[in-house]
């Protein structure tokens, strides 16, 4: 038959049962369960102070411990966990530091675990995710690329849609502009940068998605906002398709944004608003930054030197190059044609350079538009690529098509 199994609790209760029976030594129950004598006095002696209760496993634990974090310590890490539920143990530790520098706060791997202990940690299911991809233009101080866009759109309690745009620095992360706009398109979203380029400055480029307002499928990818800020003295760029990892730091930007302002979101579009402008001004100077070594937005961000007077200017047209306006129905003449270039353009001026394999490169501003060659009226797109901008076979929209000419007698 199988041995039957016992617990040490059960055999500890059998051991002092027999020690108290008196039939047999001590230490011959002793060498029988296969225990020394010291441990048999002390089970014993457990027994008669405490009954049962005393025969269960005790603790290991030291009363005391030398190394422990004050409470106070504790009480001031909790307090900004959860004044900032989403912040982490590194960023709560920095900012602690920076108005405690000679406190000695714990080590972030022990508030994380002061978190754990109060229930504050809460766990997220790990997803792979694609290497992120190389930058369009490498942003080395503050003003030399900002980003754009729309946070998606989300509604408030009372059923009101609000469509947050989102403005940032990319090398000092500082959120330039938190706003609901009315309507995500080119006269609701112009407003908003313009009173940014007047309060900081222009920056050199403005990097977005190649989504409306931002962009178009016409030539250059241009779209109206993206002229005006052409005409402002700013470079549009825009990321691949496809691939948000290219505006990485705006995409993260956005998920904080989420978590701290609208889960759930706020009861009207006025209190969700103001929610956004007390985020504004935690982001950028409270919140630290691992990026900026735990430092805030604020302190790495500074305004830039090229001021704007609010005129916007079309680019000029180079002396190499022959000058062509834009019709208003996004049309030029060349060599005795009508040729589609964009209606984003409308009034503006466009240069065309000959290349070296007898085409006619057209640009506007910094923008290359395409090329035009003898065979055709229409305008041939370029392509990015890793070493720059390269012909395309592919072709710009149409657009509407110039009047044929027809043969005499018709």
């Amino acid at each position: 038959m199988p041995w039957r199994e016992t617990c040490a609790l059960e055999q500890r209760k059998r051991f002092v049962l027999a020690v108290t029976a008196g039939e047999e030594p001590l230490a011959a129950l002793c060498r029988q369960f296969g225990i020394s004598r010291r441990h048999g006095y002390k089970w014993l002696d457990r027994w008669r102070a405490e009954g049962v209760a005393g025969l269960a496993d005790r603790s290991r634990a030291p009363l005391r411990h030398p190394q422990a974090v004050a409470a106070e310590l504790v009480e001031a890490c909790v307090a900004v966990r959860r004044a900032h539920p989403t912040w982490g143990p590194v960023k709560v530790r920095a900012w602690l530091e920076r108005r405690g520098p000679s406190r000695p706060w714990p080590a972030a791997s022990t508030i994380g675990a002061l978190f754990d202990r109060e229930g504050l940690t809460v766990r997220r299911r790990l997803r792979r995710r694609a290497p992120p991809g190389g930058p369009l233009f490498a942003a080395a101080t503050a003003n030399d690329v900002w980003s754009i866009d729309f946070k998606g759109w989300f509604r408030t309690g009372d059923g009101a849609r609000v469509d947050p745009l989102t403005l940032s620095d990319a090398c000092s992360r500082y959120l330039l502009r938190c706003q609901a706009v009315a309507r995500p398109d080119t006269d609701h979203v112009w407003p908003i940068l313009d009173a940014a380029f007047r309060e900081y400055g222009l920056p050199l480029r403005l990097r977005s998605d190649n989504g409306p307002p931002f962009a178009t499928i016409g030539a250059g990818g241009l779209s109206r906002l993206s002229v005006k800020a052409i005409k402002a003295g700013v470079t549009p760029e825009r990321i691949t398709p496809g691939k948000p990892q290219e505006n990485g730091r705006h995409e993260r930007l956005h998920l904080t944004l989420l978590q701290d302002t609208a889960q759930p979101p706020a009861a009207t579009l006025r209190a969700q608003q103001k929610r956004f402008g007390e985020f504004q001004a935690d982001y950028n100077e409270e919140r630290p930054h691992a990026a900026l070594g735990n430092a805030t937005p604020s302190e790495r961000y500074a305004a830039s030197p090229r001021r704007w007077d609010g005129v916007l200017r079309s680019p000029g047209v180079n002396a190499d190059e022959v000058a062509r306006k834009v019709k208003s129905n996004g049309l030029i003449r060349w060599h005795g044609r009508l040729v589609y270039v964009s209606e984003a353009l409308a009034g503006e001026p466009v240069g065309l350079a000959e290349t070296a394999d007898a085409r006619w490169a057209v640009r506007y501003g910094p923008v290359l538009l395409g090329f035009l060659d003898h065979r055709s009226n229409r305008l041939t797109s370029p392509r990015r690529t890793a070493d720059g901008l390269v012909d395309n076979a592919a072709r710009c929209p149409q657009g509407p098509q110039p009047p044929q000419p027809q043969p005499p007698g018709t």
